[in-house]
This record gives C-alpha cells, sequence and structure tokens, in this order.
C-alpha cells in the first residue's frame, strides 16, 4: 500500500470538489475489502437506495474537503477517520451524473484497525465489506428498469453509477502499481 500513496494524487490536492467520499480499504489476508454503504430510499435522493462510499456535501464550515470526509464518514457510520487511519490520496474528482454540477473527491484511506460501525440510520439502511477479489471476479453488467449497466454484483450489492465509475478509477490506480512493481522485479 505504500507503493498506492506514491501513484495517487496527495490529500492536499483540493480538485474544486463540492463533495467527498471515503474509499476505505481494510487489510484482510493477502486481499483488502472496501466498505459499502446502502442508502436509504428517499425521493428527494438522486442515489436513493444506492450503494456508495461514506460521505457527502462541503458544508461552509469545512476547511477543505478533507475535513468534509471526515465529518461525514463519522454522521453515516461512526467511523473516526482521524483515529488509527491513513490517508494514502484521492482520485481523479468525479462529476455526478444525477447532478453534473457536483464534483466528488474520493480519498482513499487505508484502516489500521477493525472499526465500530454504527450506522446513521436516516441516511443509511445497511453496509457490507467486500473484497477487491471478490469485486473483480463480479464485474459485469446490471439490468435496471431504465435499461442494463456496467456494473459489480457481489450477493445482493450492485454497485454501480457513480461508486463504479470511481471503482474503476481505483482498479486502473492498483493496475499501474502493479506495473511498476512488475518493472523493478525485473
Amino acid at each position: 500500500m505504500v507503493k498506492l500513496s506514491k501513484v495517487l494524487r496527495p490529500v492536499s490536492e483540493e480538485q474544486d470538489a463540492d463533495a467527498a467520499v471515503a474509499l476505505m480499504l481494510k487489510p484482510t489476508n493477502k486481499d483488502f475489502k472496501i466498505l459499502f454503504v446502502k442508502r436509504v430510499e428517499n425521493p428527494a435522493d438522486p442515489w436513493s437506495g444506492q450503494m456508495a462510499f461514506p460521505g457527502g456535501k462541503r458544508d461552509a464550515e469545512d476547511e477543505n474537503l478533507k475535513q468534509t470526509v471526515v465529518r461525514e464518514t463519522f454522521e453515516e457510520t461512526n467511523i473516526n477517520l482521524l483515529d488509527r487511519c491513513r490517508f494514502l490520496g484521492v482520485l481523479t474528482a468525479l462529476r455526478s451524473k444525477p447532478r453534473p454540477e457536483m464534483k466528488i473527491l474520493p480519498f482513499v484511506i487505508l484502516l489500521d484497525h477493525e472499526p465500530s460501525i454504527k450506522l446513521n440510520k436516516k441516511e443509511l439502511e445497511g453496509f457490507v465489506w467486500i473484497s477487491l477479489g471478490e469485486l473483480v471476479q463480479n464485474k459485469g453488467t446490471f439490468q435496471f428498469s431504465f435499461g442494463e449497466s456496467p456494473a459489480y454484483v457481489v450477493g445482493s450489492s450492485v454497485i454501480w453509477g457513480l461508486t463504479y465509475r470511481i471503482l474503476e478509477n481505483f482498479f486502473r490506480i492498483l493496475q499501474t502499481c502493479q506495473t511498476m512493481m512488475n518493472s523493478k522485479n525485473q
């Protein structure tokens, strides 16, 4: 994971975004698990009922997007990202398709502990840890009422849309790390 922090953009790189999410990695055996949360059904929420990463919109009081992701993650999951967690860097900020005026900055964070999760039931109805290996094995498409969409389908968890696009960027970064490591070992 040290190599990953060299390939990611520094946490201090703000990228002019309006919101931030936490892609949290938890080491397990020879893999890593990522935390996904399931949003509650809410007609006012463009991501209603979807699998997502914890996070949300920047508040006026937030000095920067790191403060936003720390605050939002704590509000939603009760995980304190300032306690036994390492910020490895950020991915490229992405525009939301349902709200194209909004840009979301994903932070990649390595957990050094097993967090105790307590969901904010007003915003989230569930969570699941899914390994990188499971995601790679379950990449495909999913048939929605509006049509087919690329997705990771692991059990009853369908990860698509913005969260899928963030994962795709993350997997590209991991591939870059792997290529760098392979070229050094030759």
